[in-house]
């Protein structure tokens, strides 16, 4: 009877509906089968844009470290996992959802955080720096699924540090188009920011559509926020390979997809990661 109750417990977090979360769309409005359908159909930027990305940086990938790879295929499963999410509102289905942002999250710090912000205990070593965001993932992965109701709230803190830290480099930068791509992140993550708060506090406002946007928003802030990153770890860490950020398929007017080529690739890098 026990174990029966324990199945029955596991199923009931599959259930659509079982998620305490409820953004402002109407449910099963557009489909009978899909509960919040723009909020699902939203994300298709997190499918599209990584393949490409991955194209782009297949030289950075090479010659600098294969995690950013890591990075746009996390990007998929965040996608996906919103998707799972939206088209359910089942528990299991936030629990994916928010996880998987955890995880770029720690991962972006695992690969490009700047060593001066490393810990004194990391020694300046990013292998152990690395092994602490683990570290700190499987403890937040536990913390998650103990208390989902506080999940959204940490993941929206952790953009603090993220931002602070590039305020700090892009005052060091010297390239413009860096620094100009850096201000233009920033921007789209404040819209992106002000439309999840709106959505989630304000559904007074009668325009049920805003999370959907914060979808769009933030996969572009996101996206062009490891861009930067990307762009200052070879600066500060690899400069010999001479980085430089370009726009496909338009690079004269910074139109398009930003990526960082290496003008100087040497021999391959050995991932310390």
């Amino acid at each position: 009877m026990a174990t029966l109750d324990i199945y029955t417990l596991a199923w009931e977090h599959f259930r659509p509906g079982s998620s305490p979360v409820d953004w402002c769309e109407e449910n099963y409005l557009i489909s009978g089968h899909i509960a919040e359908f723009v909020n699902t159909i939203s994300n298709f930027l997190f499918l599209i844009f990584p393949p490409v990305l991955m194209y782009l940086f297949k030289e950075y990938g090479r010659f600098v470290t294969k995690g950013i790879h890591l990075l746009w295929a996390l990007l998929i499963i965040v996608g996906l996992s919103s998707m799972y999410f939206h088209a359910t509102l089942s528990l299991i289905g936030q629990l994916l959802d928010e996880l998987a942002i955890l995880w770029v999250f720690m991962a972006a710090y695992s690969l490009f955080c700047p060593k001066r912000y490393f810990p004194r205990f990391c020694r300046n070593n990013r292998r152990t720096f690395g092994l602490l965001m683990f570290t700190c993932a499987i403890i937040a992965t536990v913390m998650s699924v103990w208390k989902p109701i506080v999940n959204a709230f940490v993941l929206m803190a952790m953009g603090v540090p993220t931002m602070y830290m590039l305020y700090r480099e892009l005052r060091r930068v010297k390239d413009e188009r860096v620094y100009r791509l850096g201000l233009r992140s920033t921007a789209v993550w404040g819209v992106a920011v002000l439309c999840w708060v709106s959505d989630r506090f304000f559904c007074c406002l009668k325009f049920p559509y805003l999370h959907g946007f914060w979808h769009v928003f933030i996969f572009i802030a996101a996206y062009t926020l490891l861009v930067v990153y990307a762009y200052l770890f070879v600066e500060n860490e690899l400069p010999q390979r001479q980085p430089l950020l370009q726009y496909w398929p338009v690079n004269e007017f910074e139109f398009g997809i930003p990526f960082i080529c290496i003008r100087n690739p040497g021999k391959e890098f050995k991932n310390t990661i």
